[in-house]
């Protein structure tokens, strides 16, 4: 039987991958921090998959709670077969108009954690042989859109190297890059989307069901949809300065009373 940790658990690609685990039989392990709609999705996974679902309350930026979900990654006598870092938030404007305070809390969860968290689950995992861990990226991470984008930059290309000093232990990591996806993120974000075209949306469920796909085929990075695809593939090949301006200018600066 396989055991996931997934973090950001309760709700959006988090909730989706639970189902998704839950629909192969695997036992889970589900983070975040409200305790009530962790229990709620538990319940409900219980009914539709009969699965058994720890559930462990965690602020991730919180030093101890973050300690509680490393050691639990760490403990060998209950084994994590599968680390899935979902974890994350965005920041409504660009670096120069936020808190710095904000951005290095945004930067904890999207890096730091996923390190953490990792770096607990790998000894395991090269012991049995066997597992993987599945790190959340962003199609924002592929082109110059702030220090969200970084971050995720960041967790791909860690993503990427973890899978080769890996691959000996027939450990595997998958980097999924999603793109605009039908979840909580852009309203937590405060985010105005309302001007994107429904074509560019994508479903988590779908996400979830591309990932694992790829995560069974061993593939490094996961992205879903013909359109994302082939917007990864371009952005390749387009020059980094000119495009850095383009992202710029659709990045809007808040108002001079912000």
């Amino acid at each position: 039987m396989t055991t996931v940790l997934i973090t950001g658990a309760s709700a959006g690609l988090g909730a989706a991958f639970a189902r998704g685990f839950a629909a192969k039989g695997c036992d889970l392990v589900l983070v975040a921090r409200d305790k009530d709609r962790l229990g709620a999705v538990a319940d409900a996974l219980a009914r539709e998959y009969g699965t058994a679902s720890e559930v462990l309350p965690a602020d991730l930026l919180d030093p101890a709670d973050l300690d509680e979900v490393a050691g639990r990654l760490a403990d060998r006598t209950r084994p994590v077969d599968i680390l899935v870092n979902n974890a994350g938030f965005g920041l409504p404007a660009p670096f120069p108009y936020n808190p710095v305070e904000d951005e290095e809390r945004m930067l904890d969860l999207l890096v730091k954690v996923p390190l953490r968290l990792t770096h607990a689950a790998l000894p395991g995992l090269r012991e049995r042989r066997r597992g993987g861990v599945v790190n959340v990226s962003s199609v924002a991470g592929l082109l110059p859109t702030g220090t969200y984008g970084a971050a995720k930059a960041w967790v791909t290309a860690f993503s990427e190297s973890l899978r080769v000093d890996m691959e000996p232990y027939d450990v595997r990591v998958l980097a999924v890059v999603p793109g605009f996806t039908r979840t909580e993120f852009q309203e937590r974000a405060g985010a105005d989307v309302s001007a994107l075209r429904d074509a560019v949306w994508l479903e988590p469920e779908a996400v979830v069901e591309q990932a694992l796909r790829d995560l069974a085929l061993r593939r490094p990075v996961s992205i879903t949809g013909r359109h994302y695809r082939a917007y990864a593939l371009a952005v390749r090949h387009l020059p980094r300065a000119f495009v850095a301006r383009k992202m710029a200018r659709k990045r809007s600066a808040p108002g001079p009373d912000a």
